[in-house]
C-alpha cells in the first residue's frame, strides 16, 4: 500500500524514487471507535496530495526534525529538496485527546486515517519569517498560519477515496496523469501552474514552451485561494473555451491540481515544481512573481531560489520567463528581451485593473485576453452583481 512501482519509462522518476500511494478503500464503520479530527480545506487538500503521491517522498504530515529542516534549510532532514512544511495543526485541546490512530473527517464524514507518530509545537514566528519572508498578518499565508492551532501532528496518512471534487472530468492523480502522458508518447512535458484565468501573455509562454517539448500539462490549482481570486469554476470554463479554439488538443492536457494556495512566493514555486515532477512533467514554467501576493517578493525571486539546488536534485527543468506583454509598436506579445520600446508602448493590466473592468461591465482588450475568455469572465462577474 505504501508505494506504486512504475515500469521502465521515459517519465521522470518521482522525487525519492517511488510514487507514494496511501489510498485504500475501507469501511468507515471499522474505525468508528477511533477519535476523530475534522480537517480544514487546506488539510484535506494536503491529505489527498500526500496519499496520491503528489508530495512524494512524503507519506504523511511532517515530524519535527523534517519541519525544522524544511524551514531552515529548504530540505528534509535526509537532504531531499523540500520547501514548504506540510503539517497538520491542531489546538492544544485537540492534541490532548488525540493519540495513536485517528479518523480524519470532513463534514463529519470519515475521509482518511492518521497514525500519529509525534506531536510538537509549531514555531509560527520562525515559519512566518523564513517561509513567507514576513510576519505581517496582512499576508494571507501568514494570517492562515497564525489562525491555526499551535500543535502539529505528524504521521503517515491513509486516504479512503480520491475526492474528484467539482471537476471530476479533469481531476487526475499523479499516477493517472503519468498514464496519459505515457499513452500519448510525450517524451517531454512542460507543466504550467495557474490560479488565474489564462491571458495572452500566459498563452505566449505556453506556445514558446511547446516549441521545445512534446506536451503541455495545463495544471490549474483548484484548492482554497484568496476571496478576491477568480473562482475555480469560472477559471475552468475559461480554460475550456481557450483550449477548444487555440491549443493543439493532442499536445495539451488540462488537469486540476487540488492544492490550496499558500502565497509563499519563491518557496511555493519549488513545491509546485517538485510536485509536477511527481505528476510526470520534465519541465516547469516559472514566470514573474510566481505564487506571490502584494509586494512581499521580488519580481524574479521565485526563479532565483532554484539556484539552491542542482539540476539532478530537482529532477525537473525550470523554464524561466521574463514578464511578457503586448507592445503596440511591435504589434505582438513580447518581453523585455525582445522589445526595444519603452513602457509607454506596452499594454499591461494588473489583476486589480482587470477586476475593476469586469465589475464595471467593460470589455477587456483582445490584446490582453482572448474574446472567448473575456466573455466567460464578464458573465461570471455580472452574476455577482
Amino acid at each position: 500500500m505504501t508505494t506504486t512501482e512504475l515500469p521502465a519509462t521515459f517519465l521522470p522518476t518521482p522525487l525519492g524514487g517511488t510514487l507514494i500511494n496511501r489510498v485504500r478503500l475501507a469501511d468507515p464503520a471499522e474505525y468508528a471507535h477511533l477519535p476523530a479530527l475534522e480537517l480544514s480545506d487546506r488539510s484535506l487538500s494536503d491529505l489527498e496530495l500526500l496519499a496520491t503521491g503528489a508530495y512524494s517522498p512524503l507519506s504523511g504530515f511532517l515530524g519535527e526534525a523534517d519541519y525544522l529542516s524544511v524551514i531552515e534549510h529548504l530540505r528534509l532532514s535526509d537532504g531531499t529538496p523540500w520547501s514548504l512544511p506540510i503539517t497538520l495543526p491542531v489546538t492544544e485541546d485537540e492534541a490532548a485527546r488525540l493519540r495513536g490512530r485517528i479518523r480524519l473527517t470532513r463534514g463529519g464524514v470519515m475521509v482518511g486515517l492518521l497514525d500519529i507518530s509525534e506531536q510538537y509545537a509549531a514555531r509560527k514566528s520562525l515559519e512566518a519569517r523564513e517561509v513567507y519572508r514576513t510576519e505581517d498578518p496582512a499576508h494571507p499565508g501568514v494570517a492562515a498560519l497564525y489562525e491555526q492551532g499551535n500543535i502539529n501532528l505528524a504521521g503517515e496518512v491513509t486516504l479512503l477515496e480520491v475526492p474528484r471534487g467539482e471537476f471530476p472530468r479533469y481531476h487526475r492523480t499523479p499516477a493517472e496523469v503519468r498514464a496519459v502522458i505515457e499513452a500519448r508518447g510525450w517524451q517531454s512535458t512542460v507543466a504550467f501552474q495557474t490560479r488565474n484565468p489564462i491571458h495572452r501573455a500566459h498563452e505566449y509562454l505556453h506556445k514558446v514552451a511547446l516549441e521545445l517539448v512534446d506536451g503541455l500539462l495545463l495544471h490549474p490549482l483548484v484548492g482554497t485561494t484568496k476571496n478576491d481570486d477568480v473562482p475555480a469554476d469560472t477559471r475552468m470554463q475559461a480554460y475550456e473555451v481557450l483550449l477548444e479554439h487555440y491549443y493543439p488538443a493532442q499536445r495539451t492536457l488540462l488537469s486540476t491540481y487540488p492544492a490550496a494556495m499558500r502565497y509563499a512566493g519563491p518557496r511555493e514555486a519549488i513545491l509546485h515544481a517538485l510536485s509536477r515532477r511527481n505528476y510526470g512533467a520534465t519541465h516547469f514554467i516559472v514566470g514573474r512573481d510566481h505564487a506571490g501576493v502584494g509586494n512581499y517578493y521580488g519580481t524574479y525571486e521565485a526563479q532565483e531560489i532554484f539556484q539552491n539546488f542542482t539540476a539532478e536534485e530537482l529532477g525537473i527543468r525550470i523554464l524561466k520567463f521574463e514578464h511578457t506583454f503586448y507592445c503596440q509598436s511591435c504589434q505582438q506579445l513580447v518581453s523585455p528581451r525582445t522589445c526595444p520600446h519603452d513602457p509607454s508602448h506596452h499594454l499591461v493590466l494588473s489583476g486589480t485593473k482587470v477586476r475593476e473592468k469586469l465589475r464595471g461591465g467593460e470589455a477587456l482588450p483582445s490584446e490582453f485576453t482572448r474574446p472567448e475568455v473575456a466573455d466567460v469572465l464578464r458573465r461570471a462577474y455580472a452574476r455577482q452583481q
